[in-house]
């Protein structure tokens, strides 16, 4: 999944400092972190193979509704949604009892994090470190998580306005979904 996720970042995504983005994720633990702690591909490079699944679904359903954004605005949203969860996880123990009924310790993901800055606004944050992104992207990985967003709770007007004005928002947050709900079942 590594080599398929910087073929397709290399290939649609130029924009100034995103050679530096893409070193940075190479350097961090984006490819062999989890997508969840447990509620999706809760494994070693879950993370990577979550962000290829959201891109392919973007992908296809801006393609379906002949909606006018580009390969690289696509690539951007699609598979950087989630760096907010690039050295977010951490391995723990636990005791659990096998097959046999023997008490044995067994790794699971916990969360460690250390820039408690949000979700969506965690990686619009991140990746604006590297490279300039247009109001529509970053509206669209903002509002990403829809009303599973921890700052929507009871409903948002703010969360309302992003999908009416920025369409694309609406459709990373259904990609998302689909990918997490129908790509992702364990």
């Amino acid at each position: 999944m590594k080599d398929k996720f910087i073929s397709i970042f290399e290939e649609n995504i130029q924009r100034d400092g995103s050679t530096e983005l893409l070193n940075w994720l190479k350097k961090s633990d984006f490819f062999t972190a989890p997508a969840s702690t447990k509620y999706h591909l809760s494994r070693e490079g879950g993370l990577c193979e979550h962000s290829i699944h959201v891109y392919e679904r973007l992908l296809n359903y801006v393609t379906r509704e002949m909606i006018d954004v580009s390969a690289e605005t696509i690539a951007i949203c699609g598979l950087l949604h989630d760096v907010c969860k690039v050295d977010f996880y951490k391995t723990e123990l636990r005791n659990a009892k096998d097959e046999y009924g023997q008490w044995v310790k067994v790794p699971y993901y916990t969360v460690e994090d250390k820039l408690p800055y949000g979700h969506g606004e965690k990686s619009v944050y991140i990746v604006s470190g590297f490279m300039r992104l247009s109001r529509e992207e970053a509206m669209a990985i903002r509002w990403h998580m829809g009303s599973f967003d921890d700052s929507v709770r009871g409903g948002s007007y703010t969360l309302n306005n992003a999908f009416e004005r920025y369409p694309l928002s609406l459709m990373l947050h259904i990609a998302d979904l689909e990918a997490t709900y129908l790509d992702e079942k364990e």
